[in-house]
């Protein structure tokens, strides 16, 4: 198949799924983000911007502010953006932290390494601009596909030490391993389902592109190259918890790091996103946010 014939059947299969989950959106009310401010800043693709919502910390005080930027869900195809809404209020709430949210460019569209550009651009963002942010206290975090990117810019992007932690919620790591073989510690019948996976996979990775790739897997990053505090959340009922969980300890086991991992048990692929009051869900997920707190605390 033609390059242009596989772009049109990726796009047509995206634009459908992008339908589906809008309806979804619809049906579940899912609430709009409160950020502070909307900021627009400087792509390296001339004429471009990058949306960023801001989260201000009640607690900030007067001079630069330690940042947190961090990178929606997506499967590199879905506009989530705003979906960590609860996480990002969480963070400025609790911690002294300025929350960048931000929106990266998805595929088939915009196929990598367009994501990770607007991850690179955003973090030179931050450190050009040290009379609003602590250069020494920039953090990255992310969910899923987001997760992916955190952690590959934490450890391929930057030098080392420019990154004082990286927290991973469920991300996708390594993405050389085919979905088929991938196994969730709780056998429950995995939230993506394999064609599904092979499909996100198959949007974002262009034709000769290694999949082993570092800035594609995080997996195969030098596990040095990782900052030296890590935060980990995997779910049990999730395919993704073990290679996650296996990065993790490979860091862990490094002389000087502060790693926590944590799986969450009973819950699945992107469950913090739809929880409710009372649940085992929702205890879940105000632990692995708090675990985030702690992490960006100092604790």
């Amino acid at each position: 198949m033609s390059s242009v014939l596989t772009y049109g059947y990726l796009k047509v299969l995206a634009t459908l799924l992008r339908a589906v989950v809008s309806f979804l959106e619809f049906v579940t009310r899912r609430p709009t983000p409160r950020p502070t401010d909307i900021r627009y800043i400087a792509s390296r693709d001339p004429g471009r911007t990058i949306k960023i919502h801001v989260y201000r910390s009640r607690q900030a005080t007067a001079g630069p502010s330690p940042v947190l930027i961090n990178f929606h869900g997506s499967g590199f195809l879905l506009p989530q953006h705003g979906y960590d809404e609860e996480f990002c209020q969480t963070i400025c709430q609790k911690t002294h932290h300025t929350v960048l949210d931000v929106q990266y460019r998805l595929a088939p569209e915009h196929p990598f390494p367009a994501a990770l550009n607007d991850v690179e651009d955003t973090i030179r963002y931050v450190l050009g601009r040290d009379a609003e942010f602590d250069r020494s206290r920039i953090s990255l975090s992310g969910f899923s596909a987001g997760g992916n990117l955190a952690l590959a810019a934490s450890a391929v992007l930057v030098p080392p030490n420019t990154v004082r932690a990286v927290l991973a919620y469920y991300p996708v790591v390594d993405m050389a391993t085919d979905a088929a073989s991938k196994v969730a510690p709780e056998s429950k019948t995995p939230v993506i389902p394999v064609p599904v996976s092979r499909f996100f996979n198959r949007c974002y990775i262009p034709a000769g592109f290694d999949k082993r790739d570092p800035r594609i897997s995080p997996q195969y990053a030098d596990p040095d190259r990782f900052p030296t505090r890590m935060l980990m959340i995997t779910a049990a009922a999730d395919s993704l918890a073990c290679e996650a969980e296996a990065l993790a300890q490979k860091v862990e086991a490094l002389p000087g790091r502060h790693v926590v991992w944590e799986r969450m048990v009973g819950c699945t692929h992107a469950w913090d996103k739809r929880t409710k009051a009372g649940t085992p869900e929702r205890e879940a997920r105000d632990r692995a946010y708090a675990l985030a707190v702690d992490m960006l605390n100092g604790r």
